[in-house]
């Protein structure tokens, strides 16, 4: 299997990883006193589907009812996708955190796109969705179907 098949593009791969999917690690999650921000707003609609939500970033002490975690590396059960809600230059940061953990998918928000970061991530085998919102995707592929 040539590691571009690791680069989701398809609504159809999508909507599959949104309907396996139940655990998500939230990089730069931010708590409720930024409920107008996607990255609050997004993982708050997820968490309200059903998703377990680990979230992490230093900087608040928690969010949902849920302790905050400072870094991936703090996470101590498997995830099924990392979300990443940093600036493009930030992606390598948590590559070798995010191999660690081997999650089905490293999904990308809306205007974060690292190639490089997809590269690598690919030929270990975990798929890599980019600038795509997965509050936006849930609404058109799951919601919407139901």
């Amino acid at each position: 299997m040539d590691w571009h098949d690791f680069l989701v593009e398809s609504d159809e791969t999508i909507r599959q990883i949104l309907k396996t999917s139940r655990t998500i690690a939230v990089v730069g999650i931010k708590d409720d006193s930024h409920a107008y921000e996607a990255a609050h707003s997004v993982p708050a609609y997820l968490h309200s589907r059903g998703y377990k939500i680990i979230p992490v970033n230093p900087n608040y002490k928690s969010v949902f009812g849920t302790r905050m975690l400072k870094s991936l590396a703090e996470v101590e059960e498997p995830v099924d996708i990392v979300i990443l809600f940093r600036a493009p230059a930030n992606v390598p940061m948590h590559l070798d955190d995010v191999l660690r953990l081997k999650p089905k998918v490293l999904w990308m928000q809306t205007g974060i796109r690292h190639q490089d970061a997809a590269h690598k991530l690919a030929k270990h085998g975990i798929k890599v969705v980019q600038d795509h919102c997965m509050y936006m995707d849930h609404l058109r592929l799951i919601r919407a179907a139901a």
